[in-house]
């Protein structure tokens, strides 16, 4: 009987240890959340936001149970033009008043082959949420030498329509592309 309770007592300790949630917060200074447009269907035009909030719960190692939350900060939006950049912040385009923050909360985080995985959630830009689908990829984690915390890197690429947000409706697609191309560079901490 007691060699019984002391083995259920174990396996509950390991099971305990091994489907722990683990929590982890974004490093800002090694993280950058990037997009492209196509301008007059010539160029690309790049810019990213400069303030970005994202955490990552996973009770597994290779994050495929992953819950992914995601705000920036609209006004945050730098494209290296200051006459560009109010432009996008005012109500043509982003409204930063009116719709300070964008979002993206996951649905789904699965792998679909080595270590791409895809990313399912909803994504709300200018005040209207849409489903999207992303791509990722886990790169792995490390051992910070200096701070000595567990670090996890991820590269997430997909694209949007800002027609599906009601951004920039007034600009016309010849002048700047519908499609949006977003590229993310994201190392985690865990906590």
């Amino acid at each position: 009987m007691k060699k019984s309770i002391l083995m259920a007592a174990a396996t509950a300790l390991v099971l305990s240890f091994t489907f722990e949630q683990s929590n982890w917060s974004v490093d800002k200074t090694h993280s950058r959340l990037g997009f492209t447009i196509n301008h007059l269907g010539i160029t690309d035009v790049h810019g990213s936001f400069g303030t970005i909030e994202t955490r990552i719960s996973s009770s597994k190692e290779d994050f495929s149970d992953a819950v992914i939350e995601f705000s920036a900060d609209a006004a945050s939006i730098n494209t290296a033009n200051e006459q560009r950049d109010a432009h996008l912040k005012n109500e043509d385009f982003l409204d930063v008043e009116k719709h300070p923050k964008l979002t993206f909360k996951s649905s789904s985080f699965k792998k679909s082959k080595g270590n791409h995985y895809a990313l399912k959630g909803d994504l709300t830009m200018h005040g209207v949420t849409k489903p999207v689908e992303l791509d990722a990829v886990f790169n792995g984690t490390t051992t910070n030498p200096m701070s000595k915390k567990t670090m996890a890197g991820f590269k997430v690429t997909g694209a949007i329509k800002r027609s599906d947000f009601g951004v920039g409706p007034g600009i016309p697609a010849p002048m700047l592309s519908d499609e949006i191309q977003l590229l993310a560079d994201l190392e985690f901490s865990k906590e």
